[in-house]
């Protein structure tokens, strides 16, 4: 039989030996504060990019939203109204969304030609209606390039998040396995920590990278059905001009 006396003491001496073991935080800011240098730095700039994202996201889904309003409201209005003219300067005191800005932009062309007397010949009317046209395509792109502003930095996250955080996992998993190594010690007690705060890194990749593809797939189709709408309304429009020129 065992000797009640020696095992009560190594009863003792385990207790202490479990004491000895440093409590770990594995909450998300106890994670974080614990981790190595390099995995902080990834997660900051992680956190960074995910703030970003979801800032350009409601600043994208807002304008998107109003964009499309106006430029409905815009139709109905230039569909019903009798003449360009009157319409014109009613518009072009509230040129705030894209559709707008194009047609002022190509009656400002014609005013200016109509003005200078240089649509009378057959050749100058051509050469207005390729004005027109050219003004129109130039509006167009230079409004779709400020609508697009940002979906960049959408694209970027997305595709390079999780690299990054995985960069932080790979970089906290060789931290623990050195810690290992120097302190010899083996169990999942002593490497937990170290993994845990490695594969938050990767989690804090995916919570960045994920509402960014989404939200880049969503307002790059949107992008591209209001490119269209832009361009039918650009060639209507160019239609409407040249029967005014022929008249």
């Amino acid at each position: 039989m065992a000797d009640p006396v020696s095992t009560a003491v190594q009863g003792v001496e385990a207790t202490a030996v479990a004491g000895t073991v440093t409590p770990h935080d594995f909450s998300i800011i106890g994670m974080f504060l614990q981790a190595d240098f390099v995995v902080q730095v990834v997660m900051l700039l992680l956190l960074f990019a995910s703030f970003w994202c979801w800032a350009i996201i409601f600043e994208k889904y807002f304008l998107f939203r109003n964009i499309k309003a106006k430029a409905t409201k815009f139709e109905n209005e230039f569909w019903s109204s009798e003449a360009l003219d009157k319409f014109y300067e009613k518009t072009k005191k509230r040129t705030n969304h894209p559709m707008a800005i194009i047609f002022v932009a190509a009656m400002e062309e014609w005013f200016r030609s109509k003005n200078s007397g240089t649509q009378s010949a057959q050749g100058m009317r051509l050469s207005l209606r390729e004005r027109i046209v050219q003004v129109m395509q130039v509006s167009r792109n230079r409004e779709l390039e400020n609508i697009e502003s940002g979906l960049g930095f959408l694209a970027t996250t997305g595709a390079s998040a999780p690299f990054i955080g995985l960069f932080g996992t790979v970089w906290g998993i060789m931290n623990s396995f050195h810690s290992i190594a120097l302190s010899k010690n083996t169990s999942l007690v002593a490497v937990a920590p170290g993994i845990a705060e490695a594969l938050f890194a990767t989690a804090i990749g995916l919570f960045a990278a994920i509402p960014a593809v989404i939200a880049y797939n969503k307002f790059s189709n949107e992008l591209s059905r209001f490119s269209n709408k832009l361009d039918d309304f650009s060639v209507e429009f160019d239609t409407i001009l040249s029967r005014q020129l022929e008249g």
